[in-house]
């Protein structure tokens, strides 16, 4: 028992520590008018493994921490948009899905090829430049106070079709992993397909008498409900290898009304909490005698993708008549790759040992340019 109370008062005291931390880090940031996640990131870096004091947290509890954080990042997201919206939106940004994808996983395939790497891992690093990440780009537009902007629905239907083309992508990865035939990658492609159509669905057609049945006048018994059934969907959504994020988004989407004003006013608090845990867990993560060996590669690939992400967003928004200024912010605002790529890359580190200090390096840069960049495209 008193092994236990020791272990316990470590950890209150790093995390309160790791929280006072962020709190001052936050507070410089916004007085030099500048976002606060690339020191985020940075301190995470310096206090995780093998940096200047390594925190001693468990890694169980560093997990559940950035989960949450983005699927609050999320949610919030998805709170700012009704289900038809999402459906025009979806239908009109096929096409710069389709440029996107073609754009951004090509950079990363090559790049693997010519390292030298075998197909199925360079496969993995084209998924890891592919996708932008959900989290920051939600935090730095909500940041920003751009949410209502005309190009943003721009933005999130390019970001809700790279989601979806993960629904696909990693069960086909997963199964080539495990040395699956064609019938099992089939069928885990149908199974995630089934499951997003189901989400979707539901959030779209019934979210509002959803809404309407969950609605009540404490906030205590909103908060529970919400949170509740946003883990919910998120974990159900992740047991059939889809992107725990949209499902949460989702929810977003689903819940209207009145409902939906109270959960903005109980949730933002909540997710300026753990979005700030999360990109300082992200930074944790990455241990930094594994990057310099691969920064010049990693930089090059960041800047070749940071481009092909702007001329993904300018094109995408210049397409449904969106001013000049707003398409270069559309395209700036897709740059930041975060915790999707980092999942990615972990997958084939069996197979290819470069690929993880190569995508914590990739995205270590970009999740730090990808937020200066937004900030400056004013």
């Amino acid at each position: 028992m008193p092994e236990v109370t020791v272990d316990t008062s470590r950890l209150f005291i790093e995390l309160g520590c790791a929280v006072v931390g962020l709190a001052v880090l936050a507070r410089l940031a916004n007085r030099l008018g500048f976002s606060a996640i690339p020191l985020y990131l940075l301190a995470g870096l310096a206090f995780g493994n093998g940096g200047l004091a390594p925190l001693n947290f468990s890694k169980e509890f560093v997990h559940s921490g950035a989960e949450i954080g983005v699927l609050l990042l999320l949610f919030m997201l998805g709170l700012e948009y009704t289900g038809e919206e999402l459906k025009q939106d979806l239908r009109a940004g096929l096409a710069a899905g389709l440029a996107d994808f073609v754009l951004n996983f090509a950079p990363g395939l090559i790049a693997g090829l010519v390292l030298g790497w075998r197909p199925l891992p360079s496969v993995l690093l084209g998924g890891a430049t592919y996708i932008s990440s959900s989290g920051i780009i939600a935090k730095v537009l909500a940041e920003l106070g751009r949410l209502k902007n005309l190009e943003t629905p721009v933005i999130l239907s390019v970001l809700v079709l790279e989601d979806l083309a993960m629904a696909v992508y990693l069960p086909i990865v997963g199964v080539l992993l495990a040395g699956g035939g064609p019938l099992t990658v089939a069928l885990s492609v149908a199974v995630a397909i089934v499951a997003v159509s189901v989400v979707l669905f539901v959030a779209v057609r019934y979210g509002r008498k959803l809404s309407g049945f969950a609605a009540h006048q404490s906030d205590e018994i909103i908060l529970l409900t919400v949170l509740g059934t946003i883990l919910l969907v998120a974990g159900i959504a992740q047991h059939f290898q889809v992107s725990a994020a949209i499902g949460a988004f989702l929810v977003g989407i689903a819940v209207s009304g009145p409902i939906a004003e109270q959960s903005h006013r109980l949730f933002a608090p909540l997710r300026d909490l753990f979005a700030a845990t999360f990109f300082f867990f992200f930074g944790l993560e990455i241990d930094p005698a594994t990057l310099p060996r691969v920064i010049p590669i990693a930089v090059s690939l960041g800047l070749a993708t940071a481009l092909t992400k702007v001329l993904t967003g300018y094109w995408a928004a210049l397409k449904v008549g969106v001013e000049r200024q707003g398409c270069v912010r559309a395209g700036t605002a897709l740059i930041a790759r975060g915790e999707f790529s980092i999942v990615i890359a972990g997958l084939g580190v069996g197979i290819e040992p470069q690929l993880g200090p190569l995508s914590a390096a990739y995205v270590l840069f970009l999740a730090i340019l990808g937020p200066v960049l937004v900030r400056v495209s004013k």
